[in-house]
């Protein structure tokens, strides 16, 4: 068992430590009883003269303005893709209810044999697209919408069975055969 002096003097040192290590409170710098005294500055400044006239406010732009510079600027590729695509499924539903849309697409639908649904489907595409290109309101939708109807009509052609005017059809390529050599390792 320890003597109650040597916990004491422990204690004791371990205080005096910790005061040894501690910083006294920095003393104010400011003394708030004294009147300020006026700095000067060794650099002259410059004081600009104040203006006559007050100056003009620029002349704002409409909103509308506003709007269509707003409209035109690009927001990057797919922003541009997204309004392109939400403006011309607008036109689409636009034009889908017209009545020579509507009998093209029944005469499509009601066609007999293969070779006369996809040249009534060929003709409801053109159709359909052409007026969505009358109603375009941009040349960049204008030229989406003719991407559209161009990627519509080619997957209506059968180049291997009925080649168009002019073309010949594309031959099917032949398998090779492998010679089996009569070696054996």
């Amino acid at each position: 068992m320890r003597s109650p002096t040597l916990l004491s003097l422990l204690v004791v040192f371990a205080f005096s430590g910790a005061h040894v290590l501690s910083q006294d409170a920095a003393q104010p710098a400011v003394n708030n009883t004294a009147s300020p005294a006026p700095i000067e500055s060794p650099i002259p400044q410059i004081i600009p003269p104040e203006p006559a006239q007050p100056s003009q406010t620029p002349v704002l732009p409409e909103l509308s303005a506003l709007d269509q510079a707003f409209n035109q600027t690009g927001l990057g590729k797919d922003a541009d893709e997204q309004r392109t695509r939400v403006e011309m499924r607008k036109l689409q539903n636009q034009v889908e209810h017209e009545p020579a849309v509507m009998e093209a697409k029944a005469a499509a639908s009601s066609a007999r044999t293969d070779f006369d649904k996809r040249e009534k489907l060929r003709e409801y595409y053109n159709i359909n697209y052409g007026l969505m290109s009358k109603r375009a309101s941009s040349s960049a939708l204008k030229t989406a919408i003719e991407q559209e109807r161009l990627k519509h009509v080619s997957l209506l052609a059968q180049p291997r069975v009925r080649p168009g005017v002019g073309e010949s059809p594309v031959p099917t390529p032949h398998k090779k055969k492998h010679k089996k050599s009569g070696k054996k390792f």
